[in-house]
């Protein structure tokens, strides 16, 4: 018998209990004894203004805190769910999860069954829904600028700074002009004409990075000339816009007339980022990249960075997912900092923080505000102007590059992908009160068509026939129908029947070819062996 081995279960048990009751007893008379020495001490006299033991000062924050832990579930599932079927639909799923959280809103829920609307996201629950949507949105932003590959940027630069300029610059005037008509109907006189105009011609010109990388993954084309062109072009043109929002909210948060200091703090900032933290963030990746992950000092300190320089873009005035967004953008793409932070994040973000987005969006959408026929039709124009801006604006750039027509229609239709990114933008313009509830529910539905239509029209482009003129190198991204035809009326060379054994025979049915190659020879047609035959004597 082993020493250590108890002497008898059943003593070793009985110890046990005993020396339990002992502690709880032991515990409860020494508190006993505790509290009737306290209760002779005398505190001092409670603070005027201070609140009073008992009284239930958060208890409407608890409420609303109660209704944020019930309607995230909600809006997981219904984001989920919806985003699974547009999948499912050849969509990207995030179109799925933006129609989530609108149908949750009073654009649906609250019209069908305004109690429960009410009960799952009463207006004291919009603050707190508001908090969580902001940091998740910062932090998908920072992921998104971590995503941004360089290497992109150096393929084609020419093209690529064309293209996705020209898709930023057309949309932008037209949008611009098309404030000139909008201004007296959906904007208040509070609002300058000048913010105006500038912020409805961002609103035009955005171009959602991610969602067009997905797009491009499901349908195979990442690692073709077209879906290097426009993830270059997608690239480049995420930076512009997001450089032209941050310079459009330092006009609109200094009121025009202020505007001078706020975009020299943004150029300090901005180059301070370019030769400290981008110098730091390489030398970070440079130290990091032999260890299994990044522990979490490393971890301590990026997060710090990144939250500071979000701080420091809110405090200049260009709100803080302009600074995350830097910070992500200058971390090497392919180190371990990046890869680690993407797959520790992305879950995070995208399924528990993004869904809290897109509800608090759906409960500020009233879809209900597009009621008359005159609206309706000014939503025509704004989808009609969007796409035609991105469309038009990235055709011909890709046109004036030397691309063909299939390949330039294609382009145009890809970068007039909007997605989340609009939404962002078209939020940060409610905050700042430049757009009415109106002209917020307008953009929101443009945004969701345009990004809806995307696949199919792709898919309609890359149907098409071949291009007639095709920058050198590389295949086009897909086979077109009438190279498909082409293919199928080619038939394999026919064998010439010979008898088994006849080595002669089998050898004659070959030829070589000039370069040392062997080609087969084709069979002749009944047509020509009956003219060599009334040709023989």
């Amino acid at each position: 018998m082993d020493v250590f081995e108890p002497r008898s279960t059943h003593t070793h048990l009985v110890r046990t209990v005993l020396f339990y009751i002992a502690i709880v007893g032991g515990s409860i008379a020494l508190f006993f004894w505790i509290r009737a020495l306290g209760t002779g001490l005398h505190a001092p006299a409670a603070v005027q203004d201070q609140a009073l033991f008992g009284t239930p000062a958060s208890a409407a924050q608890s409420h609303a805190l109660l209704h944020v832990l019930l309607a995230l579930p909600v809006v997981i599932v219904a984001a989920r769910c919806l985003g699974l079927l547009f999948g499912r639909l050849g969509q990207p799923p995030v179109i799925g999860e933006v129609l989530a959280g609108i149908l949750l809103g009073p654009s649906l829920l609250g019209r069908v069954w305004p109690q429960a609307s009410a009960f799952l996201l009463p207006p004291e629950v919009a603050p707190l829904l508001s908090i969580i949507a902001q940091v998740g949105v910062v932090l998908y932003m920072f992921l998104v600028g971590l995503e941004l590959n360089p290497v992109y940027m150096r393929k084609s630069p020419h093209a690529a700074l064309a293209i996705s300029h020209a898709s930023i610059v057309v949309p932008f005037l037209l949008g611009a002009s098309f404030a000139l008509y909008v201004y007296p109907m959906l904007a208040t006189s509070d609002v300058p004409f000048t913010v105006f105009a500038l912020f409805l011609g961002v609103s035009m010109s955005v171009t959602a990075f991610p969602v067009l990388a997905r797009i491009l993954t499901d349908r195979r084309l990442t690692k073709t000339r077209l879906g290097s062109i426009a993830i270059t072009c997608a690239s480049v043109d995420d930076v512009t816009a997001w450089c032209l929002l941050a310079f459009v909210m330092g006009v609109a948060q200094a009121k025009v007339e202020g505007s001078f200091d706020t975009l020299l703090y943004a150029v300090a900032f901005i180059g301070f980022v370019l030769l400290v933290v981008r110098r730091g963030a390489r030398w970070a990746a440079a130290k990091t990249d032999h260890l299994p992950e990044l522990s979490q000092g490393w971890m301590a300190v990026i997060f710090v960075t990144f939250l500071l320089s979000a701080f420091a873009t809110e405090w200049i005035g260009i709100h803080a997912l302009f600074g995350a967004f830097v910070v992500g953008a200058v971390i090497p793409h392919d180190s371990l900092i990046a890869r680690d932070l993407q797959r520790r994040l992305e879950d995070l973000v995208v399924v528990l923080l993004l869904p809290a987005f897109f509800a608090y969006t759906g409960l500020r959408t009233q879809i209900g505000l597009v009621s008359s026929g005159t609206e309706w039709m000014l939503l025509g124009v704004i989808i009609l102007i969007a796409s035609l801006g991105k469309f038009g604006g990235s055709l011909a750039a890709a046109r004036l590059t030397g691309m063909g027509w299939r390949e330039s229609s294609a382009i145009g239709v890809l970068m007039n992908t909007r997605g989340l990114m609009e939404l962002i933008v078209l939020n940060i313009g409610l905050d700042l009160k430049v757009l009415s509830p109106t002209l917020f529910a307008m953009l929101v539905l443009m945004a969701v068509i345009t990004t809806v239509a995307t696949t199919p029209a792709l898919l309609r482009r890359l149907r098409r026939g071949p291009s007639r003129a095709r920058p050198a190198g590389g295949s086009d991204a897909a086979p077109s129908r009438s190279s498909w035809r082409r293919r199928a009326r080619r038939r394999p060379a026919a064998r010439i029947p010979t008898a088994p054994g006849d080595r002669r025979a089998q050898a004659s049915a070959r030829t070589r070819a000039p370069g040392g190659s062997t080609r087969r020879l084709q069979a002749p047609s009944l047509r020509h062996c009956g003219a060599a035959a009334r040709r023989t004597p």
